[in-house]
């Protein structure tokens, strides 16, 4: 009944389009949801408006199987509670509805709700009764203080300060409707790569019946050595690497935000004059096509943003340098590869044995070849082994902070917006938490020798413990 597509949304008459994930329901596109992404499109990302279409097509599905319920907040509430407990009778495994909803976890369920209150707090502002599903209240002098607390807090941060109103007369109110929350717990080991084993997955795991997959090394490197995400190498063009002015022998590597940065130094006019302007402008202007971001297929690559070091690309901050000296070597060798092969578009990153060649290199392509590059060294693949490319940026962090690098930098070489950003990156493994408390004792037992736990229990009877003959 209700399904979502991929859809060219055309907003003028001058042929350009946006392609969005809009809702179709019986009567046609939920406009509503169609308005709302066109006004959070400058700041929010494909990902989010697919997972906001899932939300809604969710609560559209309950109303249906509800429509005898008036009360709004109520129906909201009631949906709220389903995604908790899902729809099942528990006594006879049945459910009625055909809604067939699992138990959902606490955090997706929050976000489901998140994205719900969002969407109906912003179409309240147009429509008046729709800020009636999830309305506000007048909180409690308690329930103020820690509104007011956490306003401040997010307030504060530059990333999303701009998204807060000037007055603090909402910090009076909260929703009736929230997500639960889990009891918190310390967060889990860093899925680090191991680092003794990444010299190994490069050169071995990289590598085919004796041909060497360069493509793969270098996003590798970029991640594993400089500490990249994996969707950023996949907006590289070729002029975007020069060999470093003060040492020819290391790689200096610019990548620039898919639609702000600047367009390749060599891009000319019909007249052969250098024209300026930035990559969304070059990639229409010259190949027809929409940054990658904006892409709803397998070509699609993300952006996370966070901080820049110019206007606006991030720079491979190397650590070790040895590994930027790798890169350079290995991308000579990669651009003898690809230097005759046709391509439609400017990316660095290409098919070149599968079809069609020239065509865009994907995700998709380099999370299966890394997958095979770890088993041919004998790895297990899983997030939380550290062993998907996401491992080798926690790698990256770690590495800073071993080598006693200070916050604000690490902060800076990993494009944080935040210090606490990296704080996952960082943190210590439970290895290092325990070796830290050997250390620490250790050193009480120095300080105290002669008066502190002095006594062994190998010739200690407890009370209560009587020995065994």
């Amino acid at each position: 009944m209700f399904v979502t597509v991929k859809a060219r949304v055309y907003t003028d008459a001058t042929g350009v389009y946006t392609e969005l994930p809009v809702l179709l329901t019986p009567a046609g596109v939920l406009e509503p949801l169609l308005d709302y992404y066109l006004y959070r499109s400058h700041d929010r990302s494909l990902t989010w408006m697919t997972k906001v279409a899932r939300s809604v097509r969710m609560f559209l599905e309950y109303l249906q199987i509800n429509p005898e319920e008036r009360d709004t907040f109520r129906l909201f509430q009631n949906f709220a509670q389903r995604l908790y407990t899902g729809t099942f009778n528990r006594e006879t495994g049945l459910d009625p509805s055909e809604l067939c909803w699992v138990q959902r976890t606490p955090q997706d369920a929050s976000h489901i709700i998140t994205h719900l209150t969002d969407f109906f707090d912003w179409l309240g502002e147009m429509r008046p009764e729709a800020a009636k599903v999830n309305p506000r209240y007048t909180i409690g002098a308690f329930d103020r203080q820690a509104e007011e607390a956490a306003y401040q807090y997010r307030r504060s941060k530059a990333f999303l300060g701009h998204t807060w109103a000037a007055n603090t007369s909402h910090v009076e109110t909260g929703h009736r409707v929230r997500g639960r929350r889990l009891p918190k717990v310390e967060k889990p080991e860093p899925p680090a790569f191991p680092e003794e084993r990444f010299e190994e997955l490069l050169y071995k795991g990289f590598c085919v019946g004796g041909r060497y997959d360069y493509r793969g090394m270098l996003i590798t490197l970029l991640l594993h050595g400089a500490g990249f995400r994996e969707l950023e190498p996949l907006h590289l063009y070729i002029p975007d690497v020069i060999p470093e002015p003060a040492n020819k022998s290391k790689a200096k590597v610019l990548i620039h935000h898919p639609s702000y940065g600047a367009a390749p130094g060599d891009w000319r006019d019909e007249r052969g004059r250098s024209r300026n302007g930035n990559r969304a402008e070059y990639l229409a202007h010259q190949f027809g096509l929409t940054p990658r971001t904006e892409l709803m297929n397998s070509r699609h690559a993300g952006w996370k943003g966070g901080t820049h070091d110019g206007p606006y690309y991030k720079q491979a901050y190397w650590f070790l340098p040895e590994f930027g000296e790798w890169f350079l070597n290995l991308w000579y060798r990669y651009l003898a590869q690809v230097v005759h092969v046709e391509r439609d578009h400017p990316f660095a990153f290409i098919n070149l044995s599968r079809e069609p060649v020239g065509a865009m290199y994907t995700l998709t392509q380099y999370n299966k070849a890394h997958a095979a590059a770890c088993e041919r060294i004998g790895l297990t693949v899983g997030k939380a082994l550290g062993t998907t490319p996401h491992g080798h940026r926690h790698a990256y962090g770690r590495r800073l902070s071993k080598a006693g690098i200070d916050k604000a930098l690490i902060r800076r070489f990993m494009y944080h917006a935040s210090l606490e950003s990296q704080e996952v990156y960082t943190q210590a493994n439970t290895r290092e938490a325990l070796a830290s408390l050997e250390i620490a004792a250790q050193l009480l037992r120095n300080k105290y020798a002669g008066t502190f736990y002095t006594f062994y229990t190998s010739d200690l009877s407890l009370p209560g413990m009587g020995h065994n003959d």
